[in-house]
C-alpha cells in the first residue's frame, strides 16, 4: 500500500481543485451579473424620484402616438431649458396641416369663437352651452378640449375643421392638464375640491384625490415630471402632489389669491399669479418656501412665457396692464397699459403678438410683444376666459389653454 506520510491522497487533493474552480468560476458569474445591472440602470436613467425617464424614439406606443420624454432637450447652450422645444417654427408633424385659429370660450354665452389671426375676424360661433372656460388642447395634439364644468363635460373640438364632436362625461371639469408622458389626464374639479386623474384615451377614471382646500385651479409640472404644483384660489394655498403616488404630499401658505403656476425655464423655482396681493410668489418646489414676491399690479392673474424664454408675461386684471418679468433676474422689466380686464394668454407662434381676454366684457386684445401696444380689439362673445391660440410650437401638450414642452 503507497504511503500517505507527508503527503496528502490524490483524491483529495483534486476534490479541492475543483472546488476551488467552482468558487471562482461562481465569483466571475456574480460580477458579471452586477455590471450588467448597473449597466441597465444607467440606460434607464432613474429620476430622483425613482420614475423611469423614457427616452424618445422611433417606436409607437399601442396607441399609435409616438413617445415623448417628459425630460425636455438642453438648449443649444447645454443649459436645462423646460421650453427649448416652443422655438418659432417647430411644430409638430401632427398639426401639419392644421390652420392657425384662435378659439375663445365665452363664459357668459356658452358659446365657443373661432378667429382668424391673419384677418382678427370671427369665422364661426359654436353652441356648447353650460360656462364653457377653457379651450384645452389635448397631449398629442390631434384635438381640442371645452372645459365645460357647469355641464360636466368637456366638448371636444376638432383643429383641422373646427367642428364639435361627441362629449366626455367628467366631473365638474373647470381645467385640464396631461402629465409630460402622455399617460395621465387630470381633470381639475374646482366646484368639488377633486383632483381626477384618468385615462386620457378611454377616460376611465384611475383616482380621486381630494383638495381640502377652497378654489382648486391652475398648475404646472416639474422639470422631471415627478409631482406639480397647483394653486387653491379661495384659499391661498399652493399643493404639491406626487404624480407616481397620485397624493398631496406637501403644501405651502402664499396667503391672497393664487391662480396660474409656471415653472422657470431652469426648473428651478415656480411662478405663482396672485390676484389677491396684486403680485407673482416665486416658490422653491423643494423646500415649499416663497423666496421671493414680485409686485406687479392689481389682479394679477395669467401667465405666458416669451417665445425666446426669457421673459414672464403676467396679465394683471383689475389694473388692465402687462407686466413683463425677466427670468434672469426675476424682477419687472416692464409694464403696458392695455387697457381691460386681460385675464387669460397666448404668444402667437412666431412670438410677436400677445392674445388676451379681456374677462369683465367682450372682447379679445392683441398686444405687439415689441411695443406693449394694443394693435386690434376683437368683439367677442360675453366674458371670454381661457383663450387658446393653436396650432403652437411645441413637442406635447401640458394642457390648460395651451402650455407646450
Amino acid at each position: 500500500m503507497a504511503s500517505t506520510v507527508g503527503r496528502r491522497p490524490l483524491g483529495t487533493i483534486l476534490r479541492k481543485r475543483i472546488f476551488f474552480v467552482l468558487i471562482v468560476a461562481s465569483l466571475l458569474v456574480f460580477t458579471v451579473t452586477l455590471a450588467l445591472e448597473a449597466s441597465e440602470e444607467e440606460t434607464t436613467d432613474q429620476t430622483p424620484s425613482g420614475a423611469v425617464a423614457r427616452s424618445p424614439g422611433p417606436t409607437l406606443q399601442a396607441s399609435g402616438r409616438p413617445p415623448a420624454s417628459p425630460i425636455p432637450p438642453p438648449s443649444p447652450s447645454g443649459s436645462l431649458n423646460l421650453y427649448a422645444a416652443d422655438a418659432p417654427g417647430n411644430f409638430s408633424p401632427a398639426v401639419a396641416g392644421v390652420p392657425e385659429r384662435v378659439y375663445v370660450p365665452n363664459t357668459l354665452d356658452g358659446t365657443v369663437d373661432v378667429i382668424d389671426p391673419t384677418t382678427y375676424k370671427v369665422i364661426d360661433r359654436l353652441q356648447v352651452g353650460g360656462k364653457p372656460h377653457h379651450i384645452t388642447p389635448s397631449w398629442d395634439l390631434r384635438q381640442l378640449y371645452v372645459d365645460n364644468p357647469d355641464a360636466d363635460k368637456l366638448n371636444v373640438l376638432d383643429p383641422r375643421t373646427a367642428r364639435l364632436g361627441p362629449s366626455i362625461k367628467v366631473a365638474s371639469p373647470y381645467n385640464l392638464y396631461f402629465t409630460p408622458d402622455g399617460e395621465k389626464a387630470i381633470v381639475v374639479a374646482e366646484y368639488d375640491r377633486l383632483i381626477e386623474f384618468r385615462n386620457p384615451r378611454t377616460w376611465k377614471l384611475l383616482k380621486q384625490v381630494s383638495i381640502p382646500w377652497a378654489g382648486v385651479d391652475h398648475m404646472d409640472f416639474s422639470a422631471d415630471g415627478s409631482y406639480f404644483l397647483v394653486s387653491c384660489e379661495y384659499s391661498g394655498v399652493v399643493v404639491k402632489v406626487n404624480l407616481k403616488r397620485m397624493a398631496v404630499v406637501d403644501t405651502i401658505q402664499v396667503g391672497g389669491r393664487p391662480i396660474d403656476v409656471k415653472i422657470s425655464p431652469d426648473g428651478k423655482v415656480f411662478y405663482v399669479a396672485n390676484q389677491g396681493l396684486g403680485g407673482v410668489s416665486v416658490i422653491d418646489p423643494v423646500k415649499m418656501r416663497q423666496i421671493a414676491f414680485i409686485p406687479t399690479g392689481r389682479g394679477a392673474h395669467g401667465f405666458a412665457v416669451s417665445r425666446d424664454t426669457t421673459s414672464l408675461f403676467v396679465a394683471n386684471r383689475i389694473s388692465g396692464s402687462i407686466s413683463v418679468i425677466g427670468f434672469r433676474k426675476r424682477r419687472v422689466v416692464n409694464t403696458w397699459l392695455v387697457g381691460g380686464s386681460p385675464d387669460m394668454l397666448q404668444v402667437s407662434p412666431d412670438g410677436k403678438q400677445l392674445w388676451m381676454s379681456n374677462r369683465f366684457g367682450d372682447t379679445v386684445s392683441v398686444v405687439s410683444t415689441s411695443t406693449g401696444r394694443v394693435i386690434h380689439t376683437i368683439t367677442v362673445g360675453r366674458g371670454p376666459h381661457g383663450l387658446s391660440y393653436f396650432p403652437q410650437p411645441g413637442r406635447f401638450s401640458l394642457g390648460h389653454n395651451g402650455v407646450y414642452r
